[in-house]
């Protein structure tokens, strides 16, 4: 990038002052004006500069000073190491670039160097996604919300439900941006009537229920305002509606609670807003999740799972990693699976995947992102090889060519195959999965189409069928609690191997919706679905029934009286059992 009048100058030939100051203010920058870059180093962690104390100027040890500085960033799974001298780009002796309001501060202008040195340069930073920097600077996951398309602004519920979202990832020390959607070229930095700027990533520096009234009329009201309050990058321009800095409205606000709230009349780029106002005139809202894995902390713990994998192109079916999206149904199944359990009656998922950046970098030249994406499919509970047929899809996120696609999902208790894919089929990438569950989910990628033949396959058998065992619901069991309802759970058997499903509370008719997968060296063996209720010194036998599965036919159903068990087999009990059994000769056909 060639700087007319321009030159490198050293942090040393510059005004001596501190070098860091993290919380003070950068200012507008001059000639190149990513402002998503501004908002994200005045929310930038302390991981970023490691050791900060030991970099700062000592004006007692002037000569310790060597001109170099060390800073880390989070990519692709890993926080890399970072160092770079002092050289800063300057016209007229001043900064060109990024720079703090105290023009002898240049902790945000060596931040923005180091990062440009990441990809290869200042210039390959413009443009760049606010969402995946948030990542870069956190190592947290980001969740992009489009309030246009959640309809924020109308729907009240869904409006307080995100405000709730957002207050907490605030206070559990997250960072979050927003700003408003500049359609052309002309909207960009075009100044609303408001006072507002789009196009500008605005930082949200705090989220509160501000309590409104004087004394103590307020506090047994208990009226609550939600606010939210941000800062614009160039430490100017201001809102100027309802709540801004000087308005009326904030005599409705007791001197005490202003004060805690740090309300100040003075345009330094920082303001207040109703959580209301906020929806109607901003269009996209980031949330940048810190995920706490400490056990000793005192916010939630998350148990994150780790997957690296790579879509790989081969012409063999069974060794193709690279089928595309759902709407490619010959060849989505041949997508890299990655299988985990939700152990909980219902958990929050939270799912993030991300590729290999393919931004400028001068070495690797330009190359632009993969459309990617990935679905959810509930499997069997015994599932441990490679699924060839769907399944049933709970979830699945947008498909965009963006870094990261992130989704927030609450899942029943059971075990799910994640399909993390391209758009279309036959591209190649190397991609990094994240799953945060509330307790361990045991996530790991499923590799085997089928079950390994091994030394003891001559001696012991092999598979000769596979058969998918669905036990969907029961009707009119016999009430056996003192309210005429009982706890059931089922147990399918095959072959010694056993599927016991959640315990369903209170009800003679229950929705199992539950899957097994057997590979049967017995064929004529049957298969036998157990009901019992849940007791809490013992458990009580509530019939069953037998199934036997003809691979000639793809698909049965049956609906089947319980019956009782060993010598009184023919013996009908209370209660009807539904199943869907599925059977094939093919072993990588279910």
């Amino acid at each position: 990038m060639t700087y007319t009048r321009g030159s490198w100058a050293t942090v040393g030939s510059l005004p001596r002052a501190p070098v860091w100051r993290p919380e003070s203010r950068c200012g507008k920058s001059r000639l190149w004006k990513p402002v998503w870059l501004l908002t994200l180093i005045q929310l930038f962690t302390t991981e970023v500069i490691p050791d900060w104390k030991e970099q700062e100027w000592d004006t007692e040890k002037p000569d310790s000073y060597a001109g170099i500085f060390h800073f880390r960033f989070w990519r692709f799974g890993e926080w890399v190491d970072v160092v770079i001298d002092d050289r800063l780009p300057t016209v007229d002796n001043q900064l060109v670039y990024c720079h703090s309001n105290d023009s002898n501060e240049f902790w945000s202008a060596l931040v923005e160097k180091a990062y440009a040195k990441v990809y290869g340069c200042y210039e390959a930073l413009d443009g760049g996604n606010t969402a995946d920097a948030l990542v870069d600077f956190t190592g947290g996951v980001s969740e992009p919300v489009d309030l246009l398309e959640g309809q924020m602004a109308s729907d009240e519920l869904a409006r307080n439900q995100l405000f709730e979202r957002v207050l907490k990832v605030h206070n559990r020390d997250g960072l979050i941006s927003c700003s408003i959607r500049a359609t052309t070229v002309e909207d960009m930095e075009a100044r609303l009537d408001c006072g507002l700027v789009k196009g500008h990533a605005y930082a949200v520096t705090d989220v509160k229920k501000v309590r409104l009234g004087h004394g103590l009329l307020a506090f047994f009201k208990s009226e609550k305002l939600h606010m939210i309050r941000m800062r614009n990058p160039w430490g100017e321009k201001e809102w100027s509606g309802p709540w801004s800095d000087s308005s009326e409205e904030w005599n409705k606000v007791s001197k005490s609670e202003r004060e805690k709230l740090g309300v100040t009349v003075q345009d330094d780029g920082e303001f207040w807003m109703t959580f209301d106002d906020f929806c109607q005139y901003f269009t996209d809202l980031i949330l940048c999740r810190l995920i706490n894995t400490s056990y000793l902390s005192i916010h939630k713990t998350w148990e994150e799972e780790v997957m690296r994998g790579s879509w790989i192109h081969r012409q063999d079916p069974l060794r193709n990693r690279s089928g595309g999206c759902i709407n490619h149904k010959a060849t989505f199944l041949q997508n890299p699976q990655y299988v985990f359990d939700v152990k909980k009656v219902e958990d929050e998922v939270l799912i993030c995947l991300q590729q290999k950046e393919k931004r400028a970098t001068p070495k690797e030249g330009k190359g632009e992102n993969l459309a990617i994406g990935f679905d959810i499919h509930r499997v069997e509970l015994n599932r441990k090889y490679r699924m060839h047929s769907a399944q049933q899809k709970v979830a699945g996120s947008i498909y965009i060519n963006s870094r990261c696609v992130f989704l927030r999902k609450e899942l029943k208790e059971g075990r799910y195959v994640i399909i993390p894919t391209t758009f279309d089929p036959g591209q190649q990438g190397e991609f990094l999965l994240r799953v945060f569950t509330d307790v361990p989910s045991d996530c790991k990628e499923l590799t085997l189409d089928e079950p390994p033949q091994t030394c003891w396959t001559g001696m012991c058998g092999y598979p000769q069928l596979v058969t998918q065992v669905h036990v969907m619901n029961a009707e009119g069991l016999q009430g056996q609690d003192t309210n005429g309802a009982v706890d059931p759970y089922a147990i399918i058997t095959c072959e010694g191997e056993r599927v016991r499903s959640p315990v369903q509370k209170d009800t003679r008719c229950p929705n199992f919706d539950v899957k097994g997968v057997f590979y049967r060296k017995k064929p004529k063996d049957g298969i036998h679905v157990e009901i019992y209720n849940k007791n809490m010194i013992m458990d009580t036998f509530l019939g069953q029934v037998v199934l036997f599965s003809d691979p000639n036919e793809r698909q049965e159903q049956h609906t089947l009286h319980l019956r009782d068990k060993g010598s009184r087999q023919d013996n009908d009990l209370p209660g009807t059992l539904t199943v869907r059994l599925i059977t094939s000769t093919t072993l990588t056909n279910i």
